[in-house]
């Protein structure tokens, strides 16, 4: 495939002709192993970090699935000698931390985020992989797959058009191809389409439909109506008309790092209904004359929605405190102080020294 159906454009040709470098051939990461890096639109199909980057580079700067670089290309293994700035990048909180940040794909236009018509629906959660996706630069497109199974469709399209704000909802069957021509709108030559969702909603079927072979392996449905997780790692393939297509494992945690603008577009509703707040700083809670609070009240607003907008900013307001280093140390010191008066405290009490 040439560059440019490979998603080579603008944006990164001219980083290229900055680089000024005749030497060093452009490559786009389509598999990340622990040493090196599957490449795709160069010669080498594997390539390595040279030791200024390996040593030089933060984790979170390493290069991921999606990533363009600049490889000296050879034969065998190209030497990556630079990682071209992302136009996009969706970044979650590594799972188990408290602030650590992960790419899960870099330099994604469209983002498929697939759901399931079954027992696995969860509106809430659809919220969050919408915001981050929001929030990555890239666009989402709601895919509910699945519809075979049966149950009330819509219903459900009508509880997702009131939460997708400027995302289109594609109801498909990945099994029996049901609506699958609906999602090459947003397919085409030179652009990246990520896959993200839950464990069992049918992403590998999809990718498989969409590449036009089975590439990935799936898996049946468990007892309890729920998928089965397959995907394990983050892959780039090409489709067959062009473009390529990411594939990415169902995430169990996707913890939100910052705000790029995603929340607001994610909320817009509750962006919207906030302008006519009394305080310019309502924070939505029991504070007078805030516009959120009664449109819950008056029912046009869920408040589970404004609970799912509540936990998504503590999550980012903690990420962005844990992420401070002023803020770690003024809270290391806060924390040192209150401990030496706890013991001050408890060296006066005559009953703890009874």
């Amino acid at each position: 495939m040439s560059l440019e159906s490979l998603g080579f454009d603008s944006f990164f040709s001219e980083q290229q002709k900055a680089l000024d470098r005749s030497d060093l051939s452009p490559a786009r990461v389509s598999l990340v192993a622990r040493n090196s890096c599957q490449l795709v639109g160069c010669q080498a199909s594997m390539g390595e970090l040279s030791g200024r980057l390996l040593y030089g580079l933060d984790k979170i700067e390493y290069p991921v699935v999606g990533d363009w670089v600049a490889v000296e290309d050879t034969s065998s293994c190209a030497i990556i000698h630079h990682i071209f700035n992302r136009k996009t990048a969706m970044v979650r909180r590594e799972a188990g931390t408290g602030s650590s940040r992960q790419v899960i794909a870099a330099n994604v236009d469209v983002f498929f985020v697939v759901t399931a018509a079954n027992r696995d629906f969860n509106l809430r959660r659809l919220e969050r992989y919408i915001t981050v996706v929001w929030d990555s630069g890239a666009r989402p497109v709601i895919v509910l797959n699945k519809i075979d199974l049966g149950g009330d469709i819509e219903a459900l399209v009508e509880s997702m058009d009131a939460i997708a704000f400027g995302a289109p909802v594609v109801c498909i069957s990945a099994q029996t191809g049901q609506g699958m021509d609906t999602l090459g709108a947003h397919i085409g030559c030179g652009k990246t389409v990520g896959l993200v969702g839950s464990s069992g909603v049918g992403k590998s079927t999809l990718a498989n439909k969409l590449l036009g072979q089975e590439i990935l392996s799936t898996n049946t449905l468990r007892n309890d109506g729920k998928g089965r997780h397959t995907t394990t790692t983050r892959e780039l393939f090409a489709l067959p008309g062009g473009g390529v297509l990411i594939d990415t494992p169902g995430m169990r945690e996707l913890g939100m790092v910052k705000n790029s603008g995603g929340m607001e577009t994610s909320f817009n509703d509750i962006a919207d209904l906030a302008n006519d707040c009394r305080y310019s700083d309502c924070r939505h809670h029991e504070e007078p004359g805030c516009a959120v609070r009664h449109a819950i009240e008056s029912g046009a607003l869920e408040a589970e929605r404004l609970e799912s907008y509540h936990k998504l900013q503590r999550e980012i307001a903690a990420a962005e405190r844990l992420g401070d280093p002023a803020y770690a140390g003024r809270s290391k010191k806060h924390l040192k102080s209150l401990s030496k008066t706890i013991r001050t405290y408890s060296k006066m009490d005559p009953k703890r020294n009874s």
